[in-house]
């Protein structure tokens, strides 16, 4: 019986390899999609084309009322696998690009069928989530049509179904591949969920409201300056780089870092080197976060030690008048989606950091967010999940994902979820990539593996040089979610390696011996906390519960 299951996995795979179509692209523009959209979902172009020097049938569409897709079905490289790709900050745009992917054959020999959807909305604002159904779209409805869709138009081009479904997202693209597990169990076979933005209402109210707010002053300038940082994250890695067992420039557990700002207070002529007092006062706002007045934490965790050069941009400009990315992304927010009723004309100023906040955020928790630890639809169903989250993020704390993770342990069982899902952390490496560890890394082919061999993934190579696939993606088009542009800080960059990272809770360690920088004198470390955790006010939001519509 054994052999029999093999074979049957392997004989759809090899039929697809190098596919004759049995339709020609255009004859797509036929295809009806009004019963997976509704009245006024269609097909608007079928041309062929090129993506990365493969040979594609590239698909556009509008699934009703305004759900934008693109799908993109190589002419002769198919491998009978499908990847759908999520989209970061709050979308607005279709980003046909598979992150996490770098050195993945199949992605970069179009193999896949990839697509995308812009979420049914385009450009930055948010006015949309003040419409039911626009909401809904953005929440979960969006990406579930669009794999149905993309599906319908595998079946149509190929004359059958794809063997095998895949989802790849980051950021908010991490929230929208939780959110297809535990919405939609059977959408995908395989789903790896980056930097995941599941605590929506939380992250983009509370989190970055906060950030924003420490790091203003009175006048509405900022305090904090990125020129300060170089000096800050020196002096974290000379209180803390050393604890996980080598001194390479990169803090594998900040669990173990202590650390006080004050440390660099000015003596004398204020410059680059040190911090005045109200500097001081925003670093520990920042890595500590909001609190409601009793003292309780209002975050599970914030920035972590030797996340601090990453900081540019994102809560701390370069000038004091520029405004922090922080305050882009929460306002929208807190005007159009994380209350109901809506509050259209709230302003960041008019944030309270407190637990009624906190309590009031819950109205749109059940449908916007993705941290129900209950994934057992999905687990029944044969899925496999991989959660990756690079420890030097600055906008979307490490320690929700490690949250989610010991919420599925409590939920479903450790062996239970030790057979469907891995967790990876990676030093040094900031949001969905970049930062200054090894942040290349190929989680898309250990979960073919997983998937279509069933051998569970273990130590993942990761490295500074690798590059991901640009199959899919328009040249100059990025994630759109990673802060405002910055200026050199001068800081010098980290020599370029390669590492293994383990599933948590295991560590690496450095076998004392060769260079630091190559994978092979590295090897399985004891099992540590490596993300600190906290009590906080909210724990109660990554219970199980039942979606909301």
């Amino acid at each position: 019986m054994r052999f029999v299951l093999a074979l049957l996995m392997l004989i759809p795979l090899s039929a697809h390899a190098g596919t004759t179509l049995v339709k020609p692209c255009a004859a797509l523009l036929t295809q009806d999609l009004t019963p997976i959209g509704g009245a006024g979902s269609a097909v608007t172009e079928a041309v062929e084309t090129t993506s990365d020097g493969i040979a594609v049938c590239s698909v556009t569409g509008t699934l009703a009322p305004r759900i934008s897709f693109q799908v993109l079905l190589p002419m002769t490289t198919w491998t009978g696998r499908y990847l759908q790709v999520g989209c970061g900050g709050l979308c607005g745009n279709v980003t046909l690009r598979s992150g996490a992917s770098s050195g993945c054959k199949v992605l970069n020999d179009g193999g896949f069928v990839m697509a995308a959807t812009d979420m049914g909305h385009s450009g930055m604002g948010a006015d949309w989530g003040l419409d039911d159904g626009l909401r809904a779209d953005f929440a979960h409805r969006a990406q579930h049509l669009t794999a149905l869709t993309a599906k319908a138009l595998i079946a149509a081009f190929y004359d059958q179904p794809p063997t095998y479904s895949y989802f790849n997202g980051c950021s908010d693209g991490g929230r929208e591949a939780l959110m297809e597990a535990l919405r939609y169990p059977t959408d995908f076979n395989g789903i790896i969920a980056g930097a995941p933005a599941m605590l929506f209402q939380v992250q983009n109210t509370l989190h970055h409201g906060w950030l924003a707010r420490s790091n203003t002053g009175a006048d509405g300038r900022a305090i904090l300056l990125s020129a300060k940082l170089p000096a800050l994250h020196a002096a974290v890695l000379a209180a803390c780089d050393a604890q996980d067992g080598l001194a390479d420039g990169l803090i594998s557990q900040p669990a173990l870092c202590t650390f006080d700002a004050a440390t660099l207070a000015c003596t004398g002529a204020e410059d680059d080197s040190c911090m005045t007092a109200p500097q001081i006062a925003v670093v520990k706002a920042i890595y500590d976060g909001p609190r409601d007045p009793s003292g309780a934490a209002l975050t599970p965790g914030q920035e972590l030690y030797g996340s601090e050069l990453n900081w540019q941009g994102v809560f701390v400009p370069d000038d004091a008048g520029m405004p922090p990315f922080s305050a882009i992304i929460a306002e929208p927010v807190l005007q159009n989606l994380a209350f109901d009723p809506a509050r259209p004309t709230m302003k960041l100023a008019d944030l309270q950091f407190t637990t009624v906040t906190l309590d009031a955020l819950r109205a749109r928790h059940l449908q916007i967010d993705a941290t129900s630890p209950d994934l057992s639809a999905f687990k029944k169903a044969g899925g496999k999940l991989i959660l990756w989250h690079g420890l030097s993020d600055p906008h979307i704390a490490p320690a929700n994902t490690l949250t989610l993770q010991k919420a599925m342990i409590a939920t479903m069982g450790a062996d239970v979820v030790q057979g469907f899902d891995r967790l990876y952390l990676l030093p040094g490496v900031g949001h969905c990539g970049g930062g200054q560890g090894p942040a290349a890394l190929d989680l898309l082919t250990p979960m073919l593996d997983w998937v279509e061999k069933g051998s569970a993934p273990g130590a993942i190579l990761t490295s500074t040089t690798a590059k991901d696939s640009t199959f899919g993606q328009p040249e100059g088009v990025s994630d759109g979610d990673h802060g405002m542009p910055s200026a050199d800080l001068g800081v010098a960059a980290l020599p370029d390696m390669t590492r293994p990272v383990y599933p948590w809770p295991a560590t690496t360690a450095y076998s004392g011996k060769g260079d630091w920088t190559d994978a092979t004198n590295w090897t399985q470390g004891p099992d540590a906390e490596t993300v600190p955790l906290r009590d906080w006010a909210g724990a109660d939001l990554f219970a199980p519960y039942q979606p909301e519509k």
